[in-house]
């Protein structure tokens, strides 16, 4: 089964557990590792158009619908980090068949990093954009300190989503295309980018069955390995693209955890919010390149 993605790339299923796996690659290049692009939660393949259309024309390069996104399948399964290494470390030994560089977005990221923790004969190298997973030290440097009430309103808000009604009117409301929008304005500095196009990519697959069930199984599934058990265990190239202007997370923070767990890493502040390849692919695509070539 193949579908049109875009003018550089097609879209091909995978079965892999009996389930169906979107995918799409691009461009060849035999003389440098392959680049396989991971999103972040919530979005697909999709995400990633400005960027493999660029970056193909000098490397191989490859993206992929995690299980309970995109187009991808949307099994009743306990989903997590755990998953999708198994996953995307099965696709790299199935399907692309040699060391990949994985890159990754937000939770996306955090996959990566469990790939290249458990797997390291799979990666050749990782890039994280503003990537997800949370640290040993619950209070990271320049984390800001939390007062009693606000703890108790966490607290509170992680208990509701444990409950299956809260889940459902959670979920209702944030795949409201009004919501969509205003959460993406809320995260990205090129306000251009939020076109109809990118609203409609990431309402389509939450509108899918099942894709209600992936939603509790995320808020709900026990957490993996934290980031410093992974990076301790990592022993690849490393980069680190962080779009400064991301409201979720503390970037300056969580860079020097990072540096420290990882003393190699390769990092770069730039201009951007929670996703950058999307946001600003004109700055992303140029350091994705450099750093391949620095090394690859």
């Amino acid at each position: 089964m193949t579908t049109t993605f875009t003018a550089t790339a097609s879209g091909q299923y995978w079965t892999w557990r009996e389930q169906k796996i979107y995918y799409v690659q691009a461009g060849q290049n035999l003389s440098s590792p392959p680049l396989l692009l991971i999103h972040g939660f919530g979005a697909s393949t999709d995400h990633w158009q400005k960027n493999i259309s660029e970056l193909s024309r000098e490397f191989e390069v490859w993206a992929i619908d995690l299980l309970g996104f995109g187009r991808s399948a949307k099994p009743n399964w306990q989903y997590g980090g755990d998953l999708w290494r198994e996953q995307l470390h099965d696709f790299i030994s199935e399907i692309i068949k040699r060391p990949t560089v994985l890159a990754g977005n937000s939770i996306g990221g955090y996959a990566c990093l469990t790939v290249a923790a458990d797997y390291p004969e799979s990666v050749a190298g990782v890039i994280l954009l503003n990537s997800a997973g949370s640290f040993t030290d619950t209070n990271p440097l320049g984390a800001k300190k939390i007062s009693p009430l606000q703890k108790f309103l966490r607290d509170l808000s992680q208990s509701l989503l444990k409950q299956s009604w809260a889940i459902s009117l959670l979920f209702q409301f944030v795949k409201q295309r009004s919501q969509i929008r205003k959460t993406l304005l809320k995260v990205y500095i090129n306000k251009s980018a939020v076109t109809d196009e990118l609203i409609a990519n990431i309402q389509r697959p939450a509108n899918d069955l099942g894709a209600i069930d992936v939603f509790r199984s995320v808020f709900s599934s026990p957490q993996g390995k934290k980031v410093d058990e992974l990076l301790q265990t990592m022993n690849c190239p490393l980069l680190a693209i962080w779009g400064e202007a991301d409201p979720w997370m503390n970037t300056q923070a969580r860079g020097a955890k990072f540096k420290e767990y990882y003393p190699s890493l390769t990092e770069h502040y730039i201009k951007s919010g929670h996703c950058p390849h999307d946001d600003t692919p004109e700055l992303v695509n140029p350091i994705i390149k450099d750093w391949l070539k620095s090394w690859a």
